[in-house]
C-alpha cells in the first residue's frame, strides 16, 4: 500500500473506533437512564401522590445509594417511595408529601454537598411551614473533620422549626458504620446491614496488581507526586466511566476508606491514580499513600472498590464545552475526562491548572502538550504559585480571565473542579460567583453544568 492510501486507513480505523466508542458510551448510559427510570416506577407503584419521599444530599454517591436502598426496603414493606435529588424538592413538594425521609452528607467543613446547595439556599434559606410533615434525618459524615454530620444537623433543626414532626431522633453515622447503619434500616424492616448496604453490584471489591510506578516531580519542593498503574487480575475488567473513584480500604485503618480520582479511562485497561506522599512530623509515611508509593512493590496486590461519582460524571455535558479546573493531584479527576473527550473526538476544552514551580511540578506535562498540539485542549492557563514573588493560584487566573470565563459559559460550557477543597476550591467557586453571580452559580449547579470532585 502507498503511504497516503495506509494513512487514509488509519484515519477510517480511527473514525470507526471513535462511532463504537460513542455508540458504546450511549448505550451504556441509556441503559443505566431506563434502569433507573424501571426502579423509580417500580417503588412509586400505583400511588405515586402517597409515596414517602427519599430525599438524598449527595456528593460521592454514597448518601444516593443509601437512598435508593431505603426505598428498596419501604417498597419490600408495602409502603410506596419516591427517590429524588434534594436539589429537585421545594417547600410545596414537601408540604403535600405524608413522610420524607432525609439521606444527608456533609461536604468539606460542614457544607451542604452539591446535590444539595440549591435546596439549603433556596428552601432553606426562607422561613416556611411544614406541619404536616412527619420526617427522619440520616445524617452521613466523618469524625475527623471538626463540624460533624453538620449539614444533617442543620437540615434536622430547619425541618423542626418549620413545624415538622419527628417521626424518630436523627441518625448520625461516621464513616458508614455498619452499627449506626443498622439502626436505620431497622425503622423500615431492611435486611441486616453490613458495608455493602449502600453498594451497587458493580463495586465490589476487586483485585489489581501494581504495574507502574513513576515519580512526576523529581526535584520539588513539595512532597512527591506518582502515577501509579493498576492491572486487573481477573477478566472481565469492572467498569467506569471518567470522573469515578477508588477506594482503599487498609486493615490498618479500618473504617477509614481512601477514595482516589481515577486518572484513566476503562479503555487505556488500567487504573490509574496520581497519589502525593504524605509524611508525618516523625517521619513516618501515611498509612494509605505510603503504602501506594512506597511500601507496594510492582507485581504486588491491593483490592480497591469502583464508586460511581454521579455527581462528577460527564453524563449530560459529554457534548458541551468543558472549563477544566484544578490543582495538585486533583489532575486525576481532570486528565480522566480529558482523555474521554480525546476518545470522543471532542476538542472543546479549557485546562486552567495549578502547582508550584513549572520546573518540577508540571504534572503530565508531555501528554499535556500533545493534547495542545493535537487541538483536544483549545487552551491551557498553567498557574505556578512559586514562580514569581506574589503568590499566583489558580482562582486568581480565573478572576484575571473572567471575560473569557463568562464567553465560555455563554456558549454552555460546563465547569468541572477537582483538587483540594482548602484554598482552591472555595476560592475558585467565589470567582465564578464574583464573575457570572449568585443567581448564575446556582443554575449551574442544578443543571448539572457545575461539577466537583475535591477534598
Amino acid at each position: 500500500m502507498t503511504e497516503p492510501t495506509l494513512r487514509a486507513l488509519a484515519a477510517s480505523l480511527i473514525a470507526l473506533a471513535y462511532i463504537s466508542l460513542c455508540a458504546a458510551i450511549y448505550w451504556r448510559q441509556q441503559q443505566l437512564r431506563d434502569a433507573t427510570a424501571r426502579q423509580a416506577a417500580t417503588l412509586a407503584g400505583n400511588q405515586p401522590s402517597a409515596a414517602t419521599l427519599v430525599l438524598f444530599a449527595s456528593q460521592t454517591g454514597q448518601a444516593e445509594a443509601l437512598a435508593w436502598q431505603t426505598g428498596r426496603w419501604l417498597h419490600e414493606a408495602g409502603t410506596p417511595a419516591r427517590v429524588l435529588s434534594l436539589n429537585d424538592v421545594d417547600t410545596s413538594m414537601l408540604r403535600s408529601a405524608p413522610r420524607a425521609l432525609f439521606i444527608a452528607s456533609t461536604y468539606g467543613e460542614g457544607d451542604a454537598p452539591d446535590g444539595a446547595s440549591v435546596f439549603a439556599e433556596r428552601v432553606m434559606g426562607v422561613k416556611a411551614e411544614l406541619s404536616s410533615l412527619r420526617y427522619a434525618v440520616l445524617a452521613l459524615g466523618d469524625r475527623q473533620y471538626a463540624n460533624f454530620c453538620r449539614f444533617g444537623r442543620q437540615l434536622d433543626d430547619w425541618l423542626h422549626a418549620a413545624g415538622a414532626t419527628r417521626a424518630f431522633e436523627r441518625i448520625e453515622v461516621d464513616n458508614a458504620d455498619p452499627t449506626t447503619l443498622a439502626a436505620w434500616q431497622a425503622q423500615f424492616g431492611g435486611r441486616p446491614a453490613n458495608n455493602s448496604t449502600a453498594e451497587a453490584p458493580e463495586t465490589r471489591e476487586t483485585s489489581w496488581r501494581l504495574a507502574s510506578r513513576r515519580l512526576l516531580n523529581g526535584g520539588s519542593a513539595g512532597a512527591p507526586v506518582y502515577l501509579l498503574a493498576f492491572a486487573p487480575t481477573a477478566a472481565p475488567a469492572p467498569e467506569w466511566q471518567s470522573g469515578d473513584i477508588a477506594q482503599l480500604a487498609l486493615a490498618s485503618d479500618p473504617g477509614r476508606p481512601r477514595d482516589y480520582s481515577i486518572a484513566s479511562i476503562a479503555a487505556d485497561g488500567e487504573l490509574q491514580f496520581l497519589v502525593r506522599q504524605e509524611q508525618h512530623q516523625d517521619g513516618t509515611l501515611g498509612a494509605a499513600s505510603g503504602l501506594l508509593t512506597s511500601s507496594l512493590s510492582l507485581g504486588d496486590t491491593i483490592q480497591l472498590r469502583l464508586r460511581t461519582h454521579r455527581s462528577f460524571r460527564l453524563g449530560e455535558n459529554a457534548r458541551r464545552p468543558l472549563l477544566l479546573i484544578g490543582n495538585g493531584t486533583g489532575l486525576a479527576g481532570l486528565r480522566s475526562h480529558l482523555r474521554a473527550r480525546a476518545a470522543m473526538g471532542q476538542h472543546d476544552n479549557w485546562l486552567v491548572f495549578g502547582e508550584r514551580n513549572a520546573q518540577h511540578d508540571f504534572l503530565c506535562r508531555d501528554e499535556i502538550e500533545a493534547w495542545q498540539r493535537s487541538g483536544v485542549l483549545q487552551r491551557v492557563d498553567m498557574v505556578f504559585s512559586r514562580d514569581q514573588p506574589e503568590r499566583l493560584y489558580v482562582q486568581h487566573r480565573v478572576l484575571q480571565l473572567h471575560e473569557e470565563v463568562r464567553a465560555w459559559m455563554e456558549r454552555d460550557a460546563a465547569i468541572y473542579v477537582c483538587g483540594s477543597l482548602q484554598g482552591m476550591a472555595g476560592g475558585v467557586d467565589a470567582a465564578l460567583r464574583q464573575i457570572v453571580g449568585d443567581t448564575a452559580m446556582g443554575e449551574l449547579l442544578s443543571s448539572g453544568r457545575y461539577c466537583r470532585d475535591v477534598y
